[in-house]
């Protein structure tokens, strides 16, 4: 018998917390799943750790692959699954005890083509922060799909925190016939989630909304969207490649015309962020020189040519205050004096 739901779990170096993720998952109201834990060539023992788990539980799938990065094994998970619809869970993460069960009603009830929640910014002290849902609670159609989510994810990437719509995946539950259908994958290693969740969206038809929190996503120190990325600037050209192919693709051009505009001024903020990161081994002097460089390239200086991002956060307004005006030296000094702080 085929499962309703497939959960996957891309595995890399978890063996402290991938325990929980996956008790979050067993302990489901919601009883007629599969979880499918992808050990992505771990090299401590979180790939023995999913062997000794799926013993104890037979719903447990484990797949042991090479390192290839977290698209790679989302992959080879919605290859194996058997569900009729997909969750994907992060191994340092956890579900709601109701988070399936939610996520299955709200779907079937509305015969949509995905179900989506709201989550739990949780903190390794213990306390936790909810965030809203992508769209306020109701059922969707394609057009507000695609002004709700498709087009904020294309252009609406410069304004207040709250405002932006990141692309977290684990919050929505995916129509696997769907996906088996137009060929969707995972690509790249960074921002993958938001080049999927557009594409995705531009195919779905409906969609449910609840704004019940069933996420936990824990805020690591770790993570990788928070430590020195040396080959950031090479990873998000492809992104806005693969992007690029996107807008073509589905014609998203007409409804933000600055898509990339917008787009590569988020990139630029995330640039200079990432060149000043702690764990990034360079001087002062060479941390300033390489964020000029990076506001010399092509497509950097058509994006602060052709606007002048508003009503930010203060600390990112001050940023793009000090890079519009080049005063390198002023934010070098700033991140320098934040830094400190830490």
């Amino acid at each position: 018998m085929m499962p309703e739901i497939s959960v996957i779990v891309p595995v890399y170096r978890a063996e402290d917390c991938l325990r929980r993720a996956v008790d979050s998952v067993l302990s489901q109201s919601f009883p007629d799943f599969e979880l499918l834990l992808i050990d992505d060539g771990s090299p401590d023992g979180s790939g023995a750790l999913c062997d000794a788990l799926a013993k104890d539980d037979a719903r447990i799938r484990v797949f042991h692959k090479k390192n290839g990065g977290v698209s790679s094994a989302r992959n080879l998970g919605m290859d194996e699954a058997k569900g009729r619809f997909l969750a994907f869970l992060d191994a340092d993460d956890w579900f709601c005890p109701d988070a399936l069960e939610t996520l299955y009603s709200l779907a079937v009830t509305n015969e949509v083509n995905s179900a989506g929640c709201a989550h739990y910014k949780a903190y390794p002290e213990g306390t936790a922060e909810l965030e809203q849902a992508a769209l306020p609670p109701g059922v969707y159609g394609d057009r507000e799909i695609r002004e709700g989510i498709v087009y904020r994810l294309l252009g609406d990437r410069m304004g207040k925190s709250e405002e932006i719509l990141n692309g977290f995946i684990w919050r929505f539950l995916f129509d696997a016939e769907l996906i088996r259908k137009e060929g969707l994958r995972f690509v790249g290693a960074y921002l993958e989630d938001e080049l999927f969740l557009m594409e995705y969206f531009c195919y779905a038809k409906r969609l449910a909304i609840t704004d019940a929190p069933l996420y936990y996503y824990l805020q690591n120190p770790q993570s990788v969207t928070r430590n020195y990325l040396p080959d950031y600037m090479e990873t998000f050209t492809r992104f806005m490649e693969l992007k690029s192919a996107l807008v073509s693709r589905f014609d998203l051009q007409k409804a933000r015309p600055l898509w990339r505009e917008n787009s590569n001024w988020s990139g630029l903020l995330i640039a200079v962020g990432n060149e000043y990161a702690p764990g990034n081994p360079k001087s002062l002097w060479e941390k300033t020189a390489s964020v000029k460089a990076i506001c010399k390239r092509p497509d950097m200086q058509q994006a602060m040519q052709a606007m002048h991002p508003h009503g930010l956060s203060r600390n990112k307004q001050i940023v793009v205050n000090l890079l519009t005006r080049r005063m390198f030296g002023a934010l070098t000094l700033l991140y320098a004096v934040k830094n400190r702080k830490r």
